[in-house]
């Protein structure tokens, strides 16, 4: 697709102690709001991916978590109609605090093999393979 700006979104699947991994459901007023999503959030400028996450989960999740407990697995390329969304996704399972919805989101920790059960977007969708052949 020549022509529309490519939108670079850093992704995580945290994984607590019993293989669970949050999800988050997008709130009323954002686009697809109610499907359910992997945290993260936009790349600002001059920012790394890995920089990104970290500021994206102390704001909307109120956790705290470090670059070395960061790991990439896999990441996500998918044009919609007004963009092109380059997404990696990181596995994290180690942060301090317990996540808390701070922007009006539902969460909900969910096993592996029951990710399919939760309507995404269609970016998320082929992560959950890759995470289910890690976890």
């Amino acid at each position: 697709m020549a022509g529309v700006p490519i939108v670079l979104v850093s992704a995580v699947a945290l994984v607590d102690i019993d293989d669970r991994v949050l999800l988050a459901q997008r709130p009323e007023g954002k686009s697809m709001a109610g499907l359910w999503e992997f945290p993260g959030g936009k790349v600002d400028e001059g920012e790394t991916p890995e920089a990104a996450l970290i500021r994206e989960l102390h704001e909307e999740l109120g956790i705290d978590t470090v670059e070395s407990c960061l790991a990439p697995i896999g990441f996500a390329s998918h044009g919609y109609d007004d963009f092109h969304l380059l997404m990696p996704l990181f596995v994290c399972r180690k942060w301090q605090g317990d996540p808390q919805p701070r922007e009006g989101q539902e969460l909900a920790w969910v096993r592996p093999n029951r990710l399919r059960d939760y309507p995404m977007p269609p970016a998320d969708v082929p992560l959950v393979a890759q995470l289910q052949d890690l976890l």
